[in-house]
């Protein structure tokens, strides 16, 4: 599998919430960094491995969020690099407020496994939807 297929199989993984694929596609020592002051965001650093990543980045847009899509626009591949770039989409249940934000992230693959994520996105926009 080239790592642009390993990139899209993620998001597809991702929009079926199919947790199993999520977990066979990361590498147990997944670096994922979150932008910076995003609202799942730490500033001690990456999580790192697949749980950490699960409970203080994934699960909070199932618990948190309702119709939640990442709507992928363009693909770049660069060897072990993948970008993409889209829009995040979604209501923000504590405010009823609807979130459309850009979005690009930055996924090193390697083995077909996701090792590295990267995410930019709009984080004054996210602010405006989560504050009450």
């Amino acid at each position: 599998m080239n790592n642009l297929q390993a990139a899209k199989d993620i998001y597809d993984a991702m929009d079926r919430a199919d947790v199993n694929a999520l977990i066979e596609a990361m590498d147990p020592a997944i670096e994922w960094h979150e932008a910076e002051h995003s609202p799942y965001w730490s500033a001690e650093g990456p999580w790192v491995g697949v749980d950490a990543v699960f409970a203080n980045v994934l699960v909070n847009f199932i618990t948190q969020w309702e119709g939640f899509t990442i709507r992928r626009e363009h693909f770049h591949e660069a060897g072990d690099v993948v970008v993409m770039e889209g829009r995040y989409t979604g209501t923000y249940l504590a405010t009823g407020k609807v979130l459309d934000a850009q979005v690009s992230h930055v996924l090193s693959v390697r083995d077909g496994r996701l090792v590295k994520f990267q995410q930019y996105t709009d984080t004054a926009c996210w602010a405006e939807v989560m504050t009450p």
